[in-house]
């Protein structure tokens, strides 16, 4: 590895490290903005998705114009908008900014994330790409670990405002040494495909706004009855314009195959039910069971640990025992725990009971992302996995999101935030929300052709790996 390879694995792990703590460290601050800004479950909700959303839909489109602008200059430009969002963030007086400067946000890390990905790609040779993706994916993945335990250190030990108001010294640390120690480079031009983006964009914020909003609108109301049905028109709208368009977004031509479909399904679920269980979990130990957010943040340990043990071990059991098993098999633990949770969950509960669902879940999670993604990229040929990949996760971040807006609308309903027992009424129903949501996930896991083997080209372990440890919210 040369002096230059090293800035680059350097530089492009800790931009995105960046961007991965931001995606986690919000969820062990989200009772201290609701408690200080009076934020209800709803607008928490949008705190989270205002962030998913743009960061879904722009992963692709920020990938290609990295190829016809320059790599190195979108990775600073997305940098720059990071960075000032979060002192938007941070300033934020009311909810509403809050959201729309995490919107920003969102926008910045779809320009970090792929970009750097692709420059660490092109950077190393065939046989030296594995083990760069494998540091990589090592470096960010801390952000599983450290986001919830960083965020509950900062809002203890401050304010909330401090979890955004840390990401300026590093984006200021960052930008000159990219700007010097990185050359600039730069992929095939390639259309960009804004009827695309904006049809997509609209339709996922159409069904969330409807979802979201249902409870508190009514469901027969003009307005949640008037998103949801925009929102699914520009859903179909979207899927005939990729299946015309020269160069898609997302090529509609690979759902064709049944691993790539089932695999990209169950992987939207997947992430379904670990957004859902991240937004409930942490609110639920600081409302209900009354710890602070970094005892919150060090408890959340048992689910989130898992991931370093058990997907490298997933990871290299895909080519032996075949995706089919590991998928279903991860999906069917993720269900059982998050169920097991919804069931002995009460206004008295101890944290040890709590303990083995959450090694269940965790388990089941872990067994899961790195297979598949392996279904998916193994279903289609070596010129193609890039797309394929961008499509993958793409369609997680959007499953993250509508795996906050569903159960949240059931907690909605069946529950409040205004006392310990209504809290736990909706958390239950939430979560046992989520459980199903899970479930159906392993049956569309059951649909990947058994034994599946990935056709490895050089690199593929690597990135297989990088996916399996990288944090909820990074993207290819």
């Amino acid at each position: 590895m040369n002096t230059n390879q090293r800035w680059v694995l350097v530089l492009t792990s800790v931009a995105s490290l960046a961007i991965m703590l931001d995606a986690l460290v919000v969820t062990t601050a989200l009772n201290a903005i609701r408690l200080d800004l009076n934020a209800s479950i709803e607008q928490l909700e949008w705190t989270i998705n205002a962030f998913t959303l743009p960061f879904a839909v722009l992963l692709m489109a920020a990938a290609a114009l990295g190829d016809r602008f320059g790599r190195r200059r979108t990775l600073v430009a997305g940098l720059v908008l990071f960075g000032v969002a979060s002192i938007g963030c941070a300033l934020a007086p009311g909810i509403g900014w809050l959201i729309v400067a995490r919107a920003v946000q969102g926008a910045g890390a779809a320009a970090v994330v792929p970009v750097s990905m692709t420059m660490l790609g092109t950077a190393f040779g065939p046989t030296e790409r594995g083990r760069a993706l494998g540091l990589f994916a090592a470096i960010t993945g801390i952000a599983t670990l450290a986001g919830p335990l960083l965020g509950g250190a900062v809002v203890e030990g401050a304010t909330w405002p401090w979890i955004f108001w840390l990401n300026a010294p590093v984006v200021a640390v960052l930008i000159p040494l990219v700007l010097t120690r990185l050359e600039e480079s730069r992929g095939p031009v390639r259309r960009l495909d804004l009827v695309g983006i904006l049809l997509v964009s609209g339709a996922a914020f159409g069904l969330v706004w409807g979802l979201v909003e249902g409870n508190s609108a009514g469901w027969t109301s003009a307005e949640v009855l008037g998103a949801l049905v925009i929102g699914a028109v520009l859903l179909v709208a979207f899927v005939a314009w990729e299946r015309r368009v020269e160069e898609p977004l997302i090529p509609m031509q690979l759902f064709a195959s049944r691993a790539f479909s089932a695999g990209n399904a169950a992987g939207f679920l997947l992430f379904a039910g670990v957004f859902s269980g991240a937004f409930f979990f942490a609110q639920f130990m600081q409302t209900v069971m009354h710890y602070g957010p970094l005892g919150t943040g060090v408890r959340l340990l048992p689910w989130t640990a898992t991931l370093f043990v058990v997907a490298p071990i997933a990871g290299r059991l895909v080519n032996r025992v075949g995706e089919r098993p590991l998928v279903a098999g991860g999906l069917l633990l993720q269900a059982i725990g998050l169920g097991w949770i919804a069931v002995i969950a009460s206004p008295d509960m101890s944290y040890v009971a709590m303990i083995p669902p959450f090694i269940v879940a965790g388990v089941g999670v872990s067994m899961a992302i790195p297979a598949a993604q392996s279904a998916v990229l193994g279903a289609v040929p070596p010129a193609a996995v890039g797309a394929a990949s961008g499509t993958f996760n793409t369609l997680r971040q959007l499953g993250g999101s509508f795996g906050i807006a569903i159960p949240a609308t059931v907690f909605a309903a069946a529950g409040d935030v205004g006392s310990v027992t209504e809290f736990t009424d909706g958390f239950t129903a939430a979560i046992a929300t989520a459980a199903v949501l899970t479930l159906v996930g392993a049956a569309a896991a059951m649909l990947i052709p058994a034994r599946t083997r990935s056709r490895l080209i050089p690199g593929r372990i690597g990135q297989v790996a990088g996916d399996a440890a990288a944090p909820v919210g990074s993207a290819r």
